[in-house]
């Protein structure tokens, strides 16, 4: 397995950086270009999200498997100000800066898996998922 990348985010700089090693990645896996993309979009849902509420955190870019199948991981994580309601954040629509509100709905749809852990005062930490097609 390949090693993890981390990538700093502390800018939209850093989210195209981001962006474009789980695009590699993936590619390296043999996800389809529709997976790429898919994978990529929920890195720069993540990225933005450090960069528009915790401004900055990191990226954690990763090969997984559990014997029976593969695939990427993708960890968030930030410091920031957490979310003091996590079902709340989940809700398609919700938003505290007058975006859509489809960021954390969209990359839960997106990905296979999906794990969110905040806390007030102490940041957030996502972990997705996506299996490769084929695997078991």
């Amino acid at each position: 397995m390949a090693a993890n990348v981390r990538v700093p985010i502390n800018s939209d700089a850093d989210i195209v950086s981001a962006r474009q090693q789980g695009r590699s990645l993936a590619r390296e896996l043999g996800f389809s270009l529709v997976d790429q993309t898919v994978i990529a979009t929920a890195i720069s849902e993540l990225a933005r999200n450090i960069v528009e509420y915790a401004k900055r955190g990191e990226i954690e870019i990763g090969e997984i498997g559990d014997g029976r199948r593969r695939g990427m991981m993708v960890v968030a994580r930030d410091s920031g100000p957490g979310m003091a309601d996590v079902s709340v954040a989940m809700q398609d629509g919700y938003s505290t800066s007058n975006s859509l509100g489809l960021g954390l709905p969209g990359t839960r749809r997106m990905m296979d898996d999906f794990d969110i852990v905040s806390q007030v005062g102490k940041g957030t930490t996502i972990t997705v998922k996506k299996w490769a097609p084929g695997d078991v």
